[in-house]
């Protein structure tokens, strides 16, 4: 495998018998796709799987100096449903990212399917955590597959 990028995309609610396997399952998958050689992650900033899959990458670059870890945010105040703990510490976690995108000027629901879109036409490989199939998620995993990158999802099959 010769990549060198990775996109995340996941539901905003892990259910809590979920979250230590998910985590394992995410970690495990980074460190996999690191001794291939991707070096770049490209997160999406929502609650839920993308704030997970940061924090673990974050956790990993002190070990692995070489990996960038890269916000592609929709759009300037897409946190403003958030509560306001969520939007601190999001907003705590800003400067750890190593380069931050905005994708659009506007605020819409299609600038979402567009950041989802603009991750997965910048990365070789995405990691999913994907249950059901209608959303953004789903829509960003079959995007993916469309265009021919691996996706692995790391959503428990059964318990």
């Amino acid at each position: 495998m010769n990549t060198k990028s990775c996109c995340f995309t996941g539901h905003r609610n892990i259910p809590d018998d979920h979250i230590s396997i998910v985590m394992r399952q995410t970690e495990n998958t980074i460190r996999t796709l690191i001794a291939k050689g991707v070096s770049r992650y490209f997160v999406g900033g929502a609650i839920g799987y993308d704030i997970m899959a940061a924090q673990i990458l974050f956790r990993l670059r002190d070990e692995f100096p070489q990996i960038k870890v890269v916000l592609a945010y929709p759009f300037d105040g897409f946190t403003s449903r958030w509560t306001e703990g969520q939007r601190a510490a999001f907003s705590r976690s800003i400067p750890m990212y190593d380069m931050c995108i905005r994708i659009s000027s506007t605020a819409s629901r299609g600038s979402y399917l567009a950041r989802n879109r603009y991750m997965v036409d910048h990365s070789d490989v995405c990691i999913s955590y994907c249950t059901h199939q209608s959303g953004g998620t789903a829509y960003t995993v079959r995007y993916a597959q469309k265009k021919g990158i691996p996706v692995f999802d790391t959503a428990p099959r059964s318990l």
